[in-house]
């Protein structure tokens, strides 16, 4: 096993174990939850680099890089919806995204094609993991503010809207990417 695929099963270890942190209480938990999540973050990253700079790329990358992705934000988004942060409605709209865009690219698979990601699923990458990270600060900056007794209920509340308007573009990209997707790739699917 190579590199970069030692790599992406590295992420989906991560992921369990931010998991475990994103749920156990207390300050240091929730740092070690950024932590994970972070490290978990750079080996999407470097797994794909790697592979491209030392022509490493392998049908097992090909097939887990893309679920290892998806793992990860989607347990991080699971997490939150159980954590009462986010709404249960926009994580199954990004499941169901998910869902059809890779069975789509395992579709194309089956037919000797190799699907590449476009510009669009980058954005919504990237908005994805602004919105994780994003909620992540919050958890840690509301248990440093409780333990200083500075939460209110007005903080919480503008929090809480940031949140969800972050949240709301994070679906509308991860849609219009999907959208996107499905239209540069209909002569496949009209197949």
């Amino acid at each position: 096993m190579n590199l970069p695929n030692k790599l992406t099963i590295l992420r989906i270890v991560l992921t369990f174990i931010f998991m475990l942190f994103i749920f156990s209480r207390g300050l240091i938990f929730k740092i070690f939850a950024l932590l994970i999540f972070s490290l978990a973050s750079l080996t999407d990253f470097y797994d794909g680099h790697i592979a491209r700079k030392r022509s490493l790329v392998t049908n097992f990358g090909k097939i887990m890089d893309p679920i290892a992705d998806k793992l990860l934000v989607i347990g991080a988004l699971l997490a939150f919806v159980q954590l009462h942060i986010i709404s249960a409605w926009m994580v199954v709209l990004i499941i169901s995204r998910e869902m059809i865009i890779t069975s789509l690219r395992f579709f194309a698979m089956t037919k000797g094609k190799f699907l590449q990601a476009e510009k669009g699923g980058k954005h919504k990458t990237v908005s994805q993991m602004v919105a994780i990270f994003l909620i992540l600060g919050y958890l840690i900056f509301k248990e440093v503010m409780v333990h200083f007794f500075i939460w209110t209920d007005n903080v919480e509340f503008w929090c809480r809207i940031g949140i969800f308007v972050t949240m709301l573009i994070t679906v509308a990209l991860t849609l219009i990417s999907g959208i996107s997707y499905l239209w540069q790739n209909r002569n496949l699917i009209h197949d």
